[in-house]
């Protein structure tokens, strides 16, 4: 025999589940404050997540004649395999495809990370403007971002770079040994 006072009606099951999800959804975004910084300068990638740097990748930015922009910005879309659309160029998904196989799309138009084709164009200023990442890189970092991140890019060594990559470029070098002689071969 079932008693009123001994089982919650269905409308309250369905109420207290639904301030569950609720819940555990606005903690989750409250979790993790994310940021990008991007460094043209260094040709440095930063994830920021609650103040913190969680990740740094080495990326291509834009070449002298197609620099990229600078400012802050907003990830609007996240696209596996995309289609590169350039000055009357259409490059289907697949290895010749100059974005990889993962767009991360700004608030500016045309403007994004994305991976790569030339693999040796990273850390160098080569792109269209865009800041490309390496294959690898670029699958962990699209599973790290969400559309909403901010992403500031800096064409200059301000404040924010120098705490997030270091004060200067450092350079080092290195000395030869004199030469070793081997006998007996």
């Amino acid at each position: 025999m079932k008693t009123k006072s001994n089982k919650l009606s269905r409308t309250s099951k369905l109420i207290l589940a639904i301030l569950l999800l609720l819940s555990i959804g606005a903690r989750a975004q409250e979790a993790i404050v994310r940021q990008i910084v991007v460094s043209v300068p260094d040709r440095k990638l930063a994830v920021i997540e609650n103040g913190e740097v969680v990740k740094v990748y080495t990326v291509a930015v834009g070449a002298d004649d197609s620099p990229s922009p600078t400012g802050s910005f907003v990830i609007v879309n996240r696209l596996t395999d995309p289609t590169y659309y350039h000055k009357g160029t259409v490059i289907g998904p697949g290895v010749s495809n100059p974005l990889g196989n993962r767009w991360i799309g700004l608030n500016q138009k045309g403007y994004g990370i994305h991976g790569t084709n030339a693999q040796n164009s990273i850390g160098k200023a080569a792109s269209h403007g865009c800041i490309r990442v390496g294959r690898k890189d670029l699958i962990e970092l699209f599973a790290r971002v969400q559309v909403g991140d901010v992403v500031e890019i800096h064409g200059d060594r301000d404040e924010l770079v120098a705490k997030t990559f270091g004060t200067s470029n450092t350079v080092i070098t290195a000395t030869a040994a004199a030469p070793v002689s081997i006998t007996g071969q």
